[in-house]
């Protein structure tokens, strides 16, 4: 079961399980188009015994059946929800197999913070130190000899990408403001009234003011960056009716050794360049982008400017946040683990209009 390719197909044999959730479902389309794997299995508790067809026509090429059980696979996706991942998760590394989390299961590397912000205790705590964080911009070596990989919170994977050249240069203190809109496909497929289309439609609001789950995990993350300064962030989501996408505005100080002056600004457009020249799925593009230029893609736009009237840095980051924010970046990390093309199955375009 933990070989690394199919006798058949020579292929990698890849399962998803709880494909019916956005996350699951968005992981069957892009990998349906990917070169070097296979979708051998998948599963599904509420929809086991189904034809993957009859409950996602547009998927239905791929002639399969969900089960209530993963089968026999090389690579295994979990996208569970929370605390319900990490005890499927656990048994698969048991069995040899490489493990991409989409949950939040793995993310945290303080056991007590799973009691704090997501309510439980967390089954398999020894798993914590093992898990590397996702962010293959910042942890790509370490993705590259994994067996498990915790995938990005979304509004985390957006806050990171725009913060983390101004924090591991200097730029910037440690007092940060993240202001982060997202579409409605964020909270997930599971009915409630918040997301209910007369509720959200022509709406907008802010919410988890008290402190959203992703928060420990972009405080976490910051810190690292920072070389272990803890670091200050005020963080306000906010919930906007479109379906895809996640836009995030920040706000940081000048630490005061940068330029307040166009040159300044210049300068630190030049610096988010040079960071990001080298990464297939970040572009430091030349105007403010909009969430729409992500649609469908793998791709992290940023535009970082200054403010030089009152001296602070402003950033804006967007992304899909089912597919940087979830799917792709999994399959991206699933690249690296596999020794693969890192943009294999994810070069598509955004969508337009």
């Amino acid at each position: 079961m933990g070989n690394a390719y199919s006798t058949s197909t020579n292929k990698t044999r890849v399962g998803i399980v709880n494909v019916t959730g956005y996350a699951g479902v968005e992981l069957a389309r892009l990998l349906s188009h990917h070169p070097n794997v296979e979708i051998t299995s998948i599963s599904g508790r509420s929809a086991a015994g189904k034809k993957l067809g009859d409950v996602f026509p547009h998927l239905a090429h791929l002639d399969l059946t969900i089960t209530a059980e993963l089968g026999a696979v090389d690579f295994a996706f979990s996208a569970l929800p929370h605390k319900e991942s990490s005890l499927v998760v656990s048994a698969l590394l048991k069995d040899g197999i490489k493990v991409v989390d989409i949950s939040a299961d793995f993310r945290l590397k303080e056991a007590s913070l799973y009691q704090e912000w997501y309510n439980f205790n967390h089954p398999a705590p020894e798993l914590l130190s093992e898990a590397v964080y996702g962010l293959p911009e910042i942890y790509r070596d370490n993705i590259a000899k994994a067996h498990l990989v915790a995938n990005p919170g979304c509004y985390s994977t957006s806050t990171i990408l725009g913060l983390a050249p101004l924090l591991k240069s200097g730029v910037i203190g440690s007092h940060v403001i993240i202001d982060s809109k997202s579409g409605v496909s964020g909270a997930g497929r599971t009915l409630n009234m918040g997301t209910h289309y007369c509720e959200v439609n022509e709406d907008i609001n802010a919410y988890a003011l008290e402190g959203h789950r992703h928060l420990p995990e972009i405080e976490q993350e910051l810190a690292y960056l920072m070389r272990g300064v803890r670091p200050v962030v005020t963080f306000v989501p906010h919930l906007v009716p479109m379906t895809r996408g996640i836009l995030t505005t920040i706000y940081a100080p000048l630490s005061g050794h940068t330029e307040n002056s166009k040159t300044g600004d210049a300068n630190i457009k030049a610096l988010f360049k040079d960071f990001y020249k080298d990464e297939p799925f970040v572009r430091v593009v030349d105007a403010p982008p909009h969430s729409k230029h992500t649609w469908g893609s793998n791709m992290c736009l940023v535009y970082p400017t200054v403010d030089i009237r009152t001296k602070r840095i402003i950033v804006i980051s967007t992304i899909d946040n089912l597919v940087k924010g979830a799917a792709g970046q999994a399959i991206q990390n699933m690249n690296i683990m596999l020794g693969m093309s890192e943009t294999a199955g994810l070069d598509n375009a955004a969508i337009y209009p």
